[in-house]
């Protein structure tokens, strides 16, 4: 399955002359805990990514007004984009190598189409783990009967 099939396309953005404290607000209001950082209101071309922890850390923590500090002063960035034809264990391999929870997807055309994160594809992971072990079980069982029906036809007469 494609990453394009399983990412969040319902995706929160900000503009990077934003104040944190903005950001924060819209968080709250879409119940989200990242928002993909963008140049401009409406661009769909990602420049970072903003989350809640950094809010936390980076500004709070910090004892900074997050009336005052830009949303382009502290979010992360470069960010690793996938491809949305990607496939889930590519992106998952990839993701890894930089140490990111959370990547966009972007379209053909370098824009936004969506969002993924490592918790939306760690259920997904679990039930492909759990098919996989249902097959190597049925394979044993029709193994072992397949040595108990040829034991049973040698041996008994």
């Amino acid at each position: 399955m494609t990453i394009g099939a399983l990412c969040t396309k319902e995706v929160v953005t900000v503009p990077r002359n934003a104040t944190v404290e903005e950001a924060a607000a819209s968080m709250r209001v879409h119940h989200v805990g990242d928002m993909i950082v963008v140049d401009t209101p409406g661009s769909r071309v990602p420049v970072g990514i903003i989350t809640d922890r950094d809010v936390a850390i980076e500004v709070v923590g910090q004892g900074l007004t997050p009336a005052k500090v830009t949303v382009g002063s502290v979010m992360s960035g470069p960010l690793l984009s996938l491809r949305e034809e990607e496939g889930m264990l590519e992106a998952l391999s990839r993701m890894a190598s930089r140490g990111v929870r959370r990547a966009p997807v972007l379209d053909r055309d370098g824009h936004l189409a969506g969002l993924v994160s490592v918790d939306d594809l760690v259920p997904l992971l679990a039930q492909e783990l759990a098919e996989i072990s249902a097959l190597i079980r049925r394979g044993q069982l029709k193994e072992a009967r397949r040595t108990e029906d040829t034991f049973r036809d040698e041996y008994a007469m």
